[in-house]
């Protein structure tokens, strides 16, 4: 998961213009189909894009070739969580309301490398095959 940085920096938000995370949701084949019966996508989304306006950019994707986890989301750091060891964090099965609060409670304290993930965030976490996770620039 993450690490936290220096104690200096532990905690502090950041916006997508002093490069913040950027959170990519897939939309695509599976993640934006009712594939989750129950889950409106469109409302999931637009929960993500209002609880995380300002702090992170957040953007779809056709397809992140994971669809056996979805809805899959994929938090990677800002710059400054990337300079304190953090690297990106897929999530699968975010399909509860709860979890998307996680991602932006998380998001807004830092995110991976400067902070750590809420506990229950834990049970979405999974490590997707190197060639999918390459797919991410």
């Amino acid at each position: 998961m993450s690490r936290r940085g220096n104690p200096g920096t532990a905690g502090r938000g950041s916006s997508p213009g002093d490069g913040g995370c950027t959170v990519t949701v897939c939309r695509g084949c599976c993640g934006g189909t009712p594939k989750v019966p129950g889950l409106d996508h469109a409302t999931q989304l637009a929960r993500l894009r209002k609880g995380l306006d300002g702090t992170a950019r957040v953007r779809t994707s056709d397809c992140l070739d994971a669809c056996d986890y979805a809805n899959v989301i994929v938090v990677q750091p800002s710059a400054a969580g990337r300079q304190a060891g953090g690297r990106p964090v897929w999530l699968g099965l975010v399909n509860q309301a709860d979890a998307a609060d996680a991602i932006d409670t998380w998001i807004r304290a830092g995110g991976p490398g400067l902070a750590d993930p809420p506990d229950i965030l834990e049970l979405y976490t999974f490590n997707p095959a190197r060639r999918v996770r390459q797919t991410l620039p």
